[in-house]
């Protein structure tokens, strides 16, 4: 993990804004774009079908787009931490893009980048561009306008 964007409270949020940090590799294997699709019941080929996807655009089969949009969480929670708080929500997204399929099997990662910080009568909403990296590829798989709320306690 390359450095974590830490501060002491929501309301120091603002001094956080420009800061990057970068998460761990995670691997999106097969079992988990199995299960991706049975919980969305998106069963298309070229996310399951591993003989025909050999033949197909990818080479093999890639993870749902939303699968790996819906890893931020898990890509980026230890990226930011902030003290003296009650609690942090999704407060939603922005703008999202789909660069690059991930084959099966691929490492990701995130790196996310504060570029704004607004208080509003809850706490204070965050907001980040999250870029998901894949392993030894020259675009990135997706890059997310993610927004965040932070409850002080």
């Amino acid at each position: 993990m390359s450095g974590v964007i830490r501060v002491e409270s929501p309301a120091a949020l603002a001094d956080a804004v420009g800061q990057q940090a970068t998460g761990e590799w995670f691997t999106i294997d097969q079992d988990r774009i199995a299960a991706f699709a049975d919980a969305t019941e998106d069963h298309q080929w070229i996310h399951l079908d591993t003989e025909r996807a050999k033949e197909g655009p990818f080479g093999t089969t890639i993870a749902h787009g939303f699968l790996t949009l819906s890893l931020l969480p898990r890509l980026t929670g230890e990226l930011i931490e902030v003290g003296a708080v009650a609690m942090a929500v999704n407060y939603g997204l922005d703008r999202v893009r789909f660069l690059t399929p991930v084959p099966s099997g691929a490492r990701v990662r995130a790196t996310t980048e504060v570029t704004g910080a607004e208080p509003t009568a809850q706490g204070v909403r965050l907001a980040a561009t999250v870029t998901i990296e894949i392993e030894g590829a020259g675009k990135p798989a997706l890059v997310a306008e993610s927004l965040s709320l932070y409850v002080p306690a």
